[in-house]
C-alpha cells in the first residue's frame, strides 16, 4: 500500500455506528496481524492483514457495506481508502477495538 493511502481521511464511523450497521448487514474487514486476530475478533469478520489486502481484495463481496477495523484505527483508515479506490463501498471504524468494545460490539477468542 501506498503513503497516500494514509494521507487521505477515508469515510468513517463510530464503533457505535459500527455495531448498527453490522447488524444491518455491513461486513467488518479485520485488518490486524495474524497474532492480533487469535487474540480477539469480531464475530462473523473477515481477516485479511493489511500486507494481503491489495491482492486479496477480490475475495471481498462487492453488494455490502464493508467496515475496516483495527486495534487504534490508523491501518483500517489505509485500508478503508484502498478499498474505496477500488470501487468497494467501504468506511473505516475509527478507534478500533476499544471502542467497538465500549459500544457493546460482541468479541470473541479463538
Amino acid at each position: 500500500m501506498s503513503l497516500r493511502h494514509y494521507l487521505r481521511r477515508p469515510p468513517a464511523v463510530t464503533a457505535a455506528e459500527a455495531v448498527r450497521l453490522v447488524a444491518e448487514g455491513a461486513l467488518v474487514v479485520d485488518v490486524r496481524r495474524e497474532f492480533e486476530w487469535r487474540r480477539t475478533h469480531i464475530p462473523g469478520a473477515v481477516h485479511m492483514p493489511l500486507e494481503q489486502l491489495p491482492e486479496r481484495s477480490v475475495e471481498l463481496p462487492e453488494d455490502r457495506l464493508l467496515i475496516t477495523f483495527c486495534t487504534g484505527g490508523i491501518r483500517s483508515a489505509g485500508a478503508a481508502n484502498l478499498l474505496v479506490e477500488y470501487g468497494f463501498d467501504a468506511v473505516n471504524m475509527s478507534r478500533g477495538l476499544v471502542d467497538w468494545r465500549a459500544a457493546g460490539g460482541p468479541l470473541t477468542d479463538r
